[in-house]
């Protein structure tokens, strides 16, 4: 019998409802239950697939193809499980679908509402693809309150009455604030939304209250009083030093054993935390530390770098090394060789990563040639790879023209766009001049790797299968001139027509792939190639 778990959030954004959701999943799976989350977003877009990073952050890519929002990346990291289409959709998703329903006449003449029609597809997404799961958490975005969030609220409202007793349960995430003139914590604000809540016919059963302060117990008696809930309901929820320390402070505080209870379940033993354990004994306890230089175009917003930031830290895990981060903007010093030795000299490490466009990319492959000629170990992803074929035509195949027709015109188009590839569905197309929204190479691929290659090695495998999202790709008509000065291609398609990896074998640790290797890490299994680079920046930290 699957379990439902509904969750909200209230007061303001930004309260951490899908870490709250990872953890809590995770936590479920300690104790020997099978999950899934979902997350239900509000907007109008049909995916965020077109949305800037400034907006919305990182688009986290699933192995079948769908662009999503970034909470399904903690989802991943946190349970281990592969999240899929299905656990992602939109308000714009579920209106197009029921518009195109519409226009076949599957209506048959109805008229269609928000109820029954919108409020079913909700409903209908909720419990696709649920057999045989122990929980499906369903984390509701936005804020409670909002116009856009109504029709989902209703949903859950239906399908709470519809599920029955003991098959789902509310939490609802709200935020405490400390006043810091009275020296209190306040909790109307918390009141105010769970009333807001329960006007629309969602009681909740648990409350997860973020506060910078303790929550004293007169406080939460106080907050079970006014919002009916029980006392033990009411889980404080502070700032970690960690986001991989959340699990362990959330049942520390009881949440797991809540839930359960509230589902009429005796929580029984305590979970088996020792993953959790480890993970944040070798976060706090570093035997060293590095330092990591990001070259990106996004980088005064760190979320849109989100799995990248979380994959390096995992790269730290697995060397039990602190990874330092600097995040340094392409654009600064694009033709100052002077200002990109002064960024980049106290740099252990240097990783370019995926972006779309011209801006930035001189100072990439500026970042790129710094690596290669000081010996300075380099991670190429996505774009950084395309900068890093870019870089090696230019300046020592003597190419001087190369570039990529993502800038426009160019006679030597060493990164040009394709519009025909071949996937496990057979061969796909695109339009030059097409649509932007769903027409990359999306999900996961496969690819051959040189049974000699230095990837090869670090995998421990030949072939792989990794997630892609981009438009362009390198020209394998100009394999043999960048090969012959050094930069091989150790990764194709299994066709032998996309190049996937490049690498320098007489480099310290150079590899460049076109996929997101980020997008498959986790802190209790890091990405082989992140663990590797590593452990690379931390062989050179002991050269400098």
């Amino acid at each position: 019998m699957t379990r439902y778990i509904f969750i909200t959030g209230g007061v303001v954004s930004s309260l951490g409802k899908g870490l709250m959701a990872a953890s809590l999943a995770a936590l479920l799976q300690a104790r020997g239950y099978t999950v899934r989350i979902r997350k239900f977003d509000p907007y109008l877009n049909v995916d965020p697939g077109t949305m800037s990073p400034y907006q919305h952050g990182e688009v986290y890519v699933t192995d079948d193809g769908a662009e999503t929002d970034l909470d399904l990346g903690h989802y991943e990291r946190f349970t281990g499980v592969a999240s899929r289409q299905s656990d992602n959709v939109t308000s714009g998703r579920i209106y197009k679908t029921i518009i195109e329903r519409e226009r076949r006449g599957d209506y048959l003449g109805a008229t269609v509402q928000v109820i029954p029609h919108v409020t079913d597809a909700i409903k209908d997404f909720a419990q696709a693809e649920t057999e045989d799961l122990d929980f499906v958490l369903c984390e509701i975005g936005g804020t409670v309150g909002d116009i856009e969030s109504l029709p989902f609220i209703e949903a859950i409202r239906q399908l709470k009455n519809e599920l029955g007793r003991g098959r789902s349960i509310s939490v609802h995430v709200t935020l405490v604030p400390y006043i810091s003139a009275a020296g209190e914590l306040k909790t109307k604000p918390t009141q105010h939304s769970v009333r807001e809540l329960a006007s629309l016919g969602v009681q909740p059963d648990v409350l997860v209250c973020r506060a910078e302060k303790p929550l004293p117990a007169g406080e939460r008696a106080k907050i079970a009083q006014f919002c009916n809930v029980p006392a033990s309901a009411v889980i404080p929820a502070l700032d970690a030093k960690s986001i991989y320390a959340v699990p362990l402070q959330y049942h520390a505080e009881g949440l797991d054993s809540e839930v359960l209870r509230a589902f009429g379940i005796e929580p029984g033993p305590n979970p088996d935390l020792s993953r959790w354990t480890e993970i944040t004994d070798r976060l706090f306890n570093p035997e060293g530390e590095v330092t990591v230089g990001v070259v990106g175009k996004y980088v005064g917003l760190p979320d849109a770098y989100k799995s990248l930031n979380e994959a390096l830290v995992h790269g730290g895990i697995a060397n039990k090394v602190k990874v330092n981060i600097r995040w340094i903007d392409a654009e600064l010093f694009e033709g100052d060789e002077a200002e990109i030795a002064a960024k980049l000299e106290p740099c252990h490490a240097i990783l370019v990563p995926g972006a779309f466009g011209s801006r930035g990319a001189e100072g990439k492959i500026a970042s790129v040639r710094f690596a290669r000629e000081r010996n300075v170990p380099y991670f190429g992803i996505c774009f950084g790879m395309q900068m890093a074929c870019i870089e090696g035509a230019r300046n020592q195949a003597g190419i001087a023209g190369a570039s990529s027709t993502e800038f426009g015109p160019t006679d030597e188009p060493v990164v040009g766009i394709i519009t025909e590839w071949m996937s496990e569905a057979g061969i796909e197309k695109r339009e030059e001049g097409g649509d932007l929204g769903g027409t990359m190479r999306l999900g996961a691929y496969p690819a051959t790797l040189a049974g000699n290659s230095v990837v090869a090695s670090i995998y421990g495998a030949d072939e792989i299968s990794e997630r892609h999202r981009h438009r362009y790709e390198v020209n394998t008509g100009y394999r043999t001139a960048l090969e012959s000065n050094g930069l091989v291609f150790s990764g194709m398609s299994p066709d032998g027509m996309l190049p996937e990896i490049v690498e320098r074998p007489d480099h310290p640790w150079f590899v460049a792939v076109q996929f997101h290797p980020e997008l498959k890490s986790k802190p209790f299994d890091p990405h082989p190639l992140f663990a590797s680079f590593i452990e690379a920046a931390v062989r050179q930290s002991r050269l400098v």
